[in-house]
């Protein structure tokens, strides 16, 4: 039996081998500006990803304020940190990302970092508003950004930031990562940073901006196992386990201290990867997950637990925004006269 076992498993394994899956983790065109205009009536939040952390704040704030507790992964809401070494006013206000119109591709990440000029090592990392959430259900959005979340959602339904919104389940081993990224023969490295299902961080070398034009930097994995022998073959249980994923937490642009400083300028397409499944998908006598329910319970947990780190967060920007000051100068002092 435990042969029978073990010949169903490699069947199985190169079933996975012989059907690579690729997927598009994050695709920059999607998220694009589209809805709620500010005063200029121009649209500064995304659609597909509006988040409303407004049910994670106290009884302090009025339904007006609540009401504007809202942020999404719109290209220009996305952070640049820089070294500490570096992270001085000027270099930190002279570094943001905003759309960028491509002929080839449409809308795409555009970033400005401006490094220290003087000759030091320096990094910084392009992060997400927020940490993007793997568990967030399905939701319609109107033009306000309000959200409305769909009814009967289950463990087993599409979550809404897959698709190339920055999440892919099912992911066993990363088989080779891509990047479509603009040089303009800049000497900087790029890396990609990718969270686990256990939260472990994951920063990739893909190569240097060091060209012209469009290019595609590939990472293939030195680890990687191709031939199904030398594989070590385990046996798991199929429920109650969580399907792993993985998820896009970032880039980092490395500056050598023998290179040229100042202002950086890159724009970036999107992000994919080649992956063995770790669950393949077969036929079951049994709906496991519609009879117990466990995975829906941990999932759920999960979901609230992203909800409240992502809603502090965003409250105590929010309460920093509230603080700043306003006022572009000093309000004239009246003459004798007046």
């Amino acid at each position: 039996m435990k042969r029978i076992f073990i010949l169903v498993a490699i069947a199985l394994l190169t079933v996975g081998l012989v059907f690579a899956e690729e997927a598009v983790l994050i695709d920059f065109g999607k998220l694009a500006a589209d809805i709620i205009p500010n005063q200029n009536n121009v649209p500064t939040q995304n659609r597909a990803t509006m988040m409303d952390f407004s049910t994670t704040v106290g009884g302090s704030f009025t339904t007006e304020q609540k009401s504007a507790m809202k942020t999404s992964l719109a290209i220009t809401n996305w952070d640049i940190v820089l070294a500490s070494s570096s992270r001085t006013v000027i270099n930190q206000s002279q570094s943001y990302t905003q759309e960028a119109p491509s002929k080839q591709w449409g809308t795409v990440m555009g970033v400005r970092i401006h490094f220290p000029v003087e000759p030091f090592n320096s990094w910084a990392r392009i992060k997400p508003p927020f940490e993007i959430p793997a568990f967030e259900d399905p939701a319609e959005i109107d033009d306000d950004g309000n959200i409305e979340y769909a009814e009967g959602n289950n463990s087993m339904t599409q979550k809404r930031f897959e698709n190339g919104f920055g999440v892919v389940k099912n992911v066993g081993t990363i088989k080779s990562l891509a990047v479509n990224a603009y040089g303009l023969n800049f000497p900087h490295g790029l890396s990609t940073v990718l969270i686990d299902s256990q939260g472990n961080e994951q920063v990739i070398f893909m190569g240097y901006l060091n060209y012209d034009g469009w290019g595609e930097l590939v990472w293939q994995n030195p680890a990687y196992v191709q031939a199904v022998r030398n594989r070590e073959l385990r046996l798991y249980p199929l429920y109650p386990t969580n399907t792993p994923f993985v998820k896009f937490a970032g880039f980092l642009i490395q500056r050598d201290a023998a290179k040229e400083g100042g202002d950086f300028v890159g724009y970036f397409k999107d992000v994919k990867i080649i992956y063995d499944k770790a669950v393949l998908d077969t036929e079951r006598d049994i709906d496991d997950e519609a009879l117990w329910g466990i995975i829906k319970i941990r999932e759920d947990a999960k979901q609230k637990f992203e909800m409240n780190r992502f809603g502090n967060n965003q409250v105590l920007r929010y309460l920093e925004i509230q603080k700043q000051a306003t006022e572009g100068g000093f309000t004239p002092t009246p003459t004798n006269e007046e």
